[in-house]
């Protein structure tokens, strides 16, 4: 790919075109920026309101009517000159000095047959919304086929109308769990069950910050009568132990013992902000009450780098109605330091939805912890990363005869995380799993360790020799030399 000759310069550059994204992107063209919005999906709203080219979310949708307000002001924005980079990653973010300068975000395609439109991009400011994926923890089994990430499934209900099996169990913890199964049971699928790991009672003891968005629990309802018309039977403290099949899934046991016979397995356990891009530029990090590893943010969104602003899920997940507030929080930021008008009172309201998204967060965290003893369920030839076909066994062999204390060195003597996700499926477990191995809890820099990448996705040695070649400094700016 032959490097641009001029990249173009932005007031701000938003990553990610999903609720937050969107938001801060439409936001800050509202208020007079410039703006470059940059997403790998080739359509609007992120994995949350993921859709095909002909079925966009129905306004009858979670958030579907919010989602179609924002589309139409994307489009409007764009015809006004919102610069709207669909199809193009981010692979690399640099500056010539680590607080001053424009931002250099280079760009490659994730979809091979699509070239790109521009390589590079250039912006005085960055809102990184970079959204999440699905948190894995590995159990006997949970590499047969058939097995699947409970957004897996999602994805290919949403994006390509497809059903990936007949015979369904959902399992893991979290409310997530409820969408993917009523999605299956409208498209056919038989749902055996919803298998929760944690009891039905948590809500009792977090009622203050449940009640804080009562939005959440209209859409609970919403849910139950679902299940009820499709008879699918929610069962708490149902932890799945192990997958049953050689060849593909032929069903799962739980804990009692109890076996059901299926040839699909979504498996969720929460969600893992993607922080790549957030710990290349350098932000500060924090272990949320789930345990993920997220952006810290001040109370305008910005981070802890001069003119990077984080918004969504690298904030912590909590849904698509915080994340749309953050985002337009982020873009009233951006405003107000350019000394473009901005009304303090939407500042506010902005932040007292901000401040009730938190507390629901975090009573819905509380209320779905990671199983605590998850690691004691795993046997000698579980694969922990599936990458490179790591066993636990291997990883206490790594511990007991190499001294492997951390992720890090973990990674380096039994190569957890070297594989092709670069340890964003196994990065949460190989953690746990080393922390638990030295009789500690896991950390955020247990986490943290297994979190920063060189680089945010695959790229060419053809783009490296470009990167080199365009630029004697990369992202450098001749109007900031000395």
């Amino acid at each position: 790919m032959a490097m641009s000759a001029d990249p173009p310069m932005y007031d701000v550059a938003v990553v990610g075109a999903g609720p937050a994204g969107l938001s801060a992107a439409v936001g800050a063209a509202e208020a007079g920026l410039d703006v470059a919005l940059i997403d790998a999906g080739r359509l609007p709203g992120g994995q949350y309101w993921r859709h095909d080219d002909e079925h966009p979310p129905h306004p009858g949708h979670r958030d579907g009517r919010l989602f179609a307000r924002l589309r139409a002001r994307l489009h409007h924005q764009r015809r006004l000159g919102l610069h709207y980079l669909p199809g193009h990653q981010v692979w690399l973010i640099d500056r010539p000095r680590p607080d001053a300068g424009p931002f250099t975000v280079r760009l490659n395609g994730p979809y091979e047959t699509a070239p790109v439109e521009r390589d590079r991009v250039r912006a005085r400011a960055l809102v990184l919304c970079c959204g999440a994926h699905d948190r894995q923890l590995p159990l006997p089994g949970w590499d047969v086929p058939g097995v699947m990430a409970a957004g897996g499934v999602q994805a290919l209900l949403k994006g390509h109308r497809t059903a990936a099996g007949r015979r369904a169990v959902v399992a893991g913890t979290g409310p997530f769990l409820l969408p993917v199964a009523t999605g299956l049971a409208q498209a056919g699928v038989r749902v055996l069950a919803v298998c929760e790991a944690n009891p039905a009672h948590g809500w009792l003891r977090h009622l203050g910050g449940a009640a804080r968005v009562p939005a959440k629990s209209a859409e609970a309802l919403r849910y139950a009568a679902l299940m009820a018309r499709h008879r699918i039977p929610y069962r708490t403290r149902a932890a799945v132990t192990e997958i049953l099949g050689e060849d593909r899934v032929r069903g799962v046991r739980l804990d009692g013992g109890e076996v059901l016979e299926a040839d699909l397995v979504a498996l969720g356990w929460g969600f893992t902000p993607a922080l790549e891009l957030p710990l290349m530029v350098g932000a500060d990090t924090r272990c949320d009450l789930d345990g993920s590893l997220v952006a810290v943010v001040d109370a305008r969104q910005r981070t802890t780098v001069p003119d990077v602003l984080a918004a969504g899920e690298t904030t912590g997940v909590g849904g698509a109605a915080l994340a749309v507030a953050e985002g337009r929080l982020a873009a009233l930021t951006l405003a107000a330091a350019h000394g473009l008008p901005v009304d303090p009172r939407a500042a506010r309201r902005l932040r007292t939805t901000i401040r009730h998204g938190r507390a629901f967060a975090a009573a819905l965290h509380r209320t779905y912890p990671v199983p605590a003893g998850w690691t004691g369920r795993l046997t000698e030839r579980t694969v922990v990363c599936r990458c490179e076909e790591v066993t636990y066994g291997e990883l206490c062999r790594a511990r007991a005869e190499l001294g492997a204390e951390d992720p890090r060195t973990m990674k380096l003597l039994a190569r957890p995380g070297m594989g092709w996700c670069q340890g964003r499926i196994c990065g949460f477990a190989v953690a746990a799993v080393t922390a638990s191995l030295t009789g500690r809890p896991a950390t955020a820099e247990d986490v943290r360790q297994l979190s920063a990448r060189p680089f945010a996705a695959p790229v060419t040695l053809g783009e490296l020799a470009g990167m080199a070649d365009g630029d004697e400094e990369p992202g450098a700016d001749a109007d900031d030399e000395p």
